[in-house]
């Protein structure tokens, strides 16, 4: 077999094996909050879960989540490639509908003790995205509803946000626009929506 060969079919062993689609699939229409509601309840339950206890708006959550995850629940970040060809591991931990870091995620379980919770639960991301966005409030002064510096701390973490990590991003600068202005949309869809009322 050719080495050409042989790197096209490690290529495509690995591509296969990125859990994209099957059950992770997204809700259709991500830009109608009513739609991806009415698509998945659960999903709206696990938003005012997290609402009630943490107090971060459903639509900061639901832009989060597009931005993170684009509703995914098994979403991973791209590998990346040796030589072009060559699989050489994912760009990082990140997984499921908060793209939560292995670490951080191990931080939660220890603090909050929900050892049983999954990154593709809804649930346990949103639960996760609220506990996470509380720590940023109390030690950076970022309000709940403040859906691009949240998403900037979020990004970047903590300490990433203080150092001003982000100024230097301006593609990152961008994408914090676009989840506030999405978290905007949300907001004033929401309203609207037979399944709130």
């Amino acid at each position: 077999m050719s080495r050409w060969l042989r790197a096209m079919v490690i290529v495509l062993l690995a591509a296969s094996c990125g859990g994209g689609g099957g059950s992770g699939q997204a809700p259709r229409n991500l830009d109608n909050a009513c739609s991806i509601l009415e698509q998945r309840p659960g999903y709206l339950r696990a938003f005012r879960a997290v609402e009630r206890k943490y107090g971060v708006p459903v639509h900061v959550q639901m832009a989060t989540i597009y931005q993170e995850s684009k509703f995914v629940s098994d979403a991973r970040t791209p590998f990346r490639y040796s030589l072009g060809v060559i699989p050489i591991g994912r760009q990082s931990s990140a997984f499921g509908y908060s793209q939560a870091l292995d670490g951080t995620w191990d931080e939660y379980l220890k603090e909050t003790g929900n050892r049983r919770a999954r990154r593709d639960n809804i649930r346990d991301a949103t639960d996760f995205m609220g506990w996470y966005m509380v720590g940023t409030r109390d030690q950076l002064g970022i309000s709940l509803s403040d859906a691009r510096n949240q998403y900037l701390a979020y990004h970047e973490g903590r300490a990433g946000y203080r150092r001003g990590s982000y100024n230097s991003k301006s593609w990152l600068v961008r994408v914090a626009a676009r989840t506030a202005d999405r978290a905007e949309m949300y907001r004033q869809q929401l309203p609207r929506c037979s399944r709130l009322r």
